[in-house]
């Protein structure tokens, strides 16, 4: 039976996790070191013991040719992401019926993909992994590595959000103190945008893609010659060089 106590009935909070079924830190790595750059992402999971870390970082220095100092560089990064992600656990959040509009746009080697939908918050055993290997499958993509690339921009996006969602919990508990009589957390704070699942669609789905909407959702993939990936490349890392100087120079601004 449906609440008469205003509109909404109260939301129930969980403890913090990542709304699939593994509960698993994105890692992305973007390091330089005299010149010499490595970019990585993977996932890991929050409850191995922090010694893999530094495991993990020789093994890939050395599987890659790496110089020695990227060690230290590449297990700092990696903890230092771990060590964030533990630092929500055990914390409220809200999710409820919840789906949220999620973008894919990813240059892996030589393939773009772009692509969204709608990710269904509540199912707890979604399954990104799953996702991206039928996504390639569907879409003939045979670049082993877009996969794993497309499952971690996902979980990036799904982390993002109930990070969100634990500050919006944070914020109900003290507005609630101080303001007797608040029965719930409005949609647009507990789900970070997110919209009302059963309202829209009356079903459960971890992906989901309104009819009158395949035009607007359709997935892209393209595949660039070595010299085009190249000039996008290059592209890219100038774009994300400038955007580093003009936050460092916000930062001085906003220090001064």
């Amino acid at each position: 039976m449906k609440s008469f106590h205003g509109m909404y009935s109260k939301p129930q909070p969980i403890k913090f996790r990542i709304p699939t079924s593994e509960n698993l830190v994105p890692i992305r790595l973007d390091i330089e070191i005299d010149g010499q750059k490595f970019k990585d992402s993977f996932t890991w999971n929050p409850n191995d013991p922090d010694s893999e870390v530094v495991v993990f970082a020789k093994r890939t220095v050395k599987d890659l040719k790496l110089p020695p100092a990227f060690i230290t560089h590449i297990a700092q990064s990696i903890q230092s992401q771990i060590s964030e992600f533990r630092s929500y656990e055990g914390q409220d959040m809200y999710i409820g019926d919840k789906i949220v509009p999620l973008k894919i746009d990813l240059l892996v080697n030589n393939t773009i993909i772009r692509d969204q939908f709608l990710w269904d918050l509540s199912n707890l055993e979604s399954d990104p992994e799953e996702f991206a290997r039928t996504f390639c499958r569907d879409m003939g993509i045979l670049d082993p590595e877009v996969g794993p690339a497309v499952a971690v921009a996902i979980r990036e996006q799904l982390y993002e959000i109930v990070v969100q969602s634990v500050a919006s919990a944070r914020e109900f508990r003290v507005n609630k103190k101080s303001r007797r009589g608040a029965d719930y957390v409005s949609s647009s704070k507990a789900g970070g945008g997110s919209l009302d699942l059963m309202k829209l669609f009356g079903g459960r789905s971890s992906v989901l893609r309104k009819r009158k909407e395949w035009e607007f959702f359709e997935p892209i993939v393209d595949l660039l010659s070595n010299e085009e990936a190249e000039a996008l490349n290059a592209r890219e890392e100038r774009n994300a060089r400038l955007k580093k100087r003009l936050n460092e120079k916000e930062e001085i601004y906003l220090a001064i």
